[in-house]
């Protein structure tokens, strides 16, 4: 069982726990319910809803943003849940599941298996907008319980030399480092370590896959602990906010080929 808090744990909460417990709570209480309700055809029970409300009410008293996508998004589901418990239809139409055309998946192949890393870059200045494609492709990576964890810094290396010193690799242009911000896991403390270094895996996979897309070269790496070390002390990064990992990006000055990969023969080992 999770564990039940009230309006007066929600008051002193910090706002970022807060948020990821709404987030949290909104899912599995509400979000998942309805959608079983909708897709059997059977009732909502009245109360689903009622305890996000609450926390809600709470959120609203202490004057934090109500305007956030997260927010929005919470509201959208009671309103959902509202109707159902009413008897109102509610459609879902809009957010089905389109197959690709044939052309979209030569795409989504090329995109998948011509990706690499690499290594060296040109002075090619990589324009802002690009680098926001690519930190909100790692947004919408898939995220245990919807808690969204993620944290990024943008370091141009031009900025900040020698802040990367010690890297596998000669530095790139761009470096966007991956944190998490572990209040948010405060939300479902029964998250295992393993969910958390996956939730941030899934992030760095799209976007390593957005900067391939953009023509730009990139390339995941991990860091040595003096490299986190001066990271920390640099943006003073609140102690629950844990350095993860980071990629290079730039425009790339050499083409490697593409790494191949086992057969599907070899790879599979099992299936019934």
């Amino acid at each position: 069982m999770m564990e039940s808090l009230t309006r007066e744990d929600w008051k002193d909460m910090d706002p970022v726990e807060f948020r990821a417990r709404i987030r949290e709570r909104v899912h599995h209480t509400v979000e998942i319910l309805l959608y079983r309700a909708i897709h059997e055809a059977k009732p909502l029970a009245p109360s689903v809803g009622s305890y996000v409300n609450e926390m809600l009410a709470v959120w609203e008293e202490r004057g934090l943003p109500t305007d956030t996508p997260d927010i929005a998004w919470t509201r959208r589901l009671l309103k959902m849940a509202e109707d159902v418990q009413s008897g109102r239809k509610v459609g879902l139409v809009e957010f089905a599941t389109r197959p690709f055309s044939p052309q979209d998946l030569k795409t989504a192949d090329r995109l998948i298996k011509e990706r690499r890393s690499v290594r060296h870059w040109t002075e090619e200045e990589v324009p802002d907008w690009m680098i926001d494609k690519i930190i909100e492709a790692g947004l919408w990576g898939a995220h245990a319980c919807n808690l969204q964890s993620l944290r990024f810094i943008v370091v141009r290396e031009k900025n900040e030399p020698g802040l990367f010193v010690g890297a596998d690799i000669p530095g790139g242009p761009v470096h966007i480092v991956a944190c998490q911000d572990f209040r948010a896991y405060r939300a479902n403390t029964r998250m295992t370590e393993k969910n958390r270094l996956l939730d941030c895996g899934a992030a760095m996979q799209n976007m390593v896959l957005q900067a391939h897309a953009l023509g730009l070269g990139g390339c995941w790496l991990t860091f040595r602990q003096p490299m986190i070390v001066r990271l920390r002390e640099r943006f003073n990064l609140h102690e629950e906010l844990q350095v993860q990992t980071y990629m290079d990006v730039g425009f790339p000055a050499q083409t490697p080929m593409p790494p191949a990969r086992m057969t599907l023969n070899e790879a599979v080992i099992a299936r019934l």
